[in-house]
């Protein structure tokens, strides 16, 4: 490609967008990735493409990878030829699909905020704006984030949880997560065994990272609501930053949450407003976790946040996905006056930072969002040929 045909390829969307509004720039075609990542899951990344040129990126990952790839062809046979600023219409398509008794698990949710966030994406694009400046404009100058090593902690010992937090918090981060309680065993008598190793490492992170550090433990719904309580209780020593998602059922949590000395965090999985509702109301959680993959999308994650801002709560968006899935939410998270924290899953594969283009804005443990239109990224196409593979639909 010659200078002069690399420059128009630049100017010709610009010259589209100017030969017409907005409303009439048409979704004509998307494209899925599956980036294995470890034995996890994969990320499932998509790309909307417009007829004046223009491309938006989504992230679908870890639902049913291929569950919410059939739910990605669903949407989009509805969404073709569908003006790029139809948002709410994909929402009124999307939304049966998305809710728990829709696809398996969450995968339709996954499916359906892929597209929202790339129409996002482009709407930003087509407008000449940031994503953050259609939900309201920028609040906070930068995201702080959390460092979740859980996803690549395979040594599950004291000592592994530890040497994962230390690389975390040379890398700038001041507030790490773990799960050490999860792989709880079947055999009943086994479970105290199993807690306290879990609290051992819970003890040799907090020591790792030393005491000005924030410490937040997921406890991922494995515990009774008795031993939940003496859980909090033992956990007290770790001057946690928060005790996350303790037991099952919403009177169990907020009896936890009264009694538990720490914050408490919760609703990772939880779809839309409506399941938000009773969990707020029910005081669940003093930290509202939505994931903006499965709560609804962006979109969602900006109503819920208002909704938890009348209940004096803050939010906390769940993510450990890809770059694209976390700069989704940070666009919003900028936004939202009752924002806390963003969780980034670290360390699960070297070459994280480079799925998008320009690389993650990420630096010691803080987003810097750009005013680039629309989310300001691309997908890095080069390493999603080598390490990627694109899906049919």
């Amino acid at each position: 490609m010659t200078r002069r045909s690399a420059l128009a390829s630049l100017v010709s969307p610009l010259a589209v967008l100017a030969a017409k509004p907005a409303s009439q720039v048409r979704l004509t075609g998307i494209e899925v990735f599956r980036v294995p990542v470890n034995k996890r899951g994969d990320w499932i990344l998509v790309r909307l493409q417009t007829d004046a040129g223009v491309t938006g990126i989504g992230d679908a990952s870890h639902g049913r990878d291929e569950v919410t790839i059939a739910g990605l062809k669903q949407l989009w046979e509805q969404m073709r030829g569908q003006p790029c600023t139809a948002i709410e219409k994909l929402r009124q398509f999307g939304t049966p699909l998305a809710r728990p008794a829709g696809m398996t698990g969450m995968s339709g949710a996954c499916a359906l905020s892929g597209i929202e966030q790339a129409m996002w994406d482009i709407a930003g694009q087509v407008y000449g704006v940031p994503v953050y400046e259609l939900f309201g404009g920028a609040l906070h100058t930068r995201i702080r984030n959390y460092a979740n090593i859980n996803r690549a902690t395979f040594d599950r010992s004291p000592g592994g949880f530890a040497r994962w937090a230390e690389r975390a918090i040379a890398d700038g981060f001041d507030a790490i997560k773990l799960a050490s309680y999860d792989g709880f065993p079947k055999d009943p008598s086994q479970a105290e065994a199993h807690i306290a190793l879990g609290t051992e490492c819970v003890m040799a992170v907090r020591k790792a990272i030393g005491p000005k550090a924030d410490l937040l433990i997921d406890a991922h719904s494995n515990f009774t609501l008795d031993r939940g309580l003496q859980l909090a209780r033992e956990l007290e020593p770790a001057r946690l930053f928060w005790l996350e998602e303790v037991c099952r059922g919403i009177p169990n949590l907020a009896r936890i949450n009264e009694a538990a000395a720490m914050q408490t965090a919760g609703g990772e999985s939880i779809f839309g407003v409506e399941g938000f509702h009773p969990y707020i109301a029910g005081k669940a959680a003093d930290i509202m976790m939505p994931d903006v993959k499965y709560c609804g999308g962006m979109a969602e994650l900006k109503k819920i946040s208002a909704m938890a801002q009348g209940a004096g709560l803050t939010i906390s968006p769940h993510g450990p996905a890809s770059p694209v899935g976390n700069v989704a939410a940070a666009q919003v998270c900028v936004t939202l006056p009752n924002f806390l924290i963003l969780e980034l899953g670290y360390g699960e594969v070297p070459w994280r930072a480079e799925v998008v283009d320009p690389v993650e804005p990420l630096r010691g443990g803080h987003y810097t969002l750009s005013d680039r239109p629309g989310f300001g990224f691309r997908l890095n196409d080069k390493l999603l040929a080598s390490r990627g593979q694109r899906v049919t639909i």
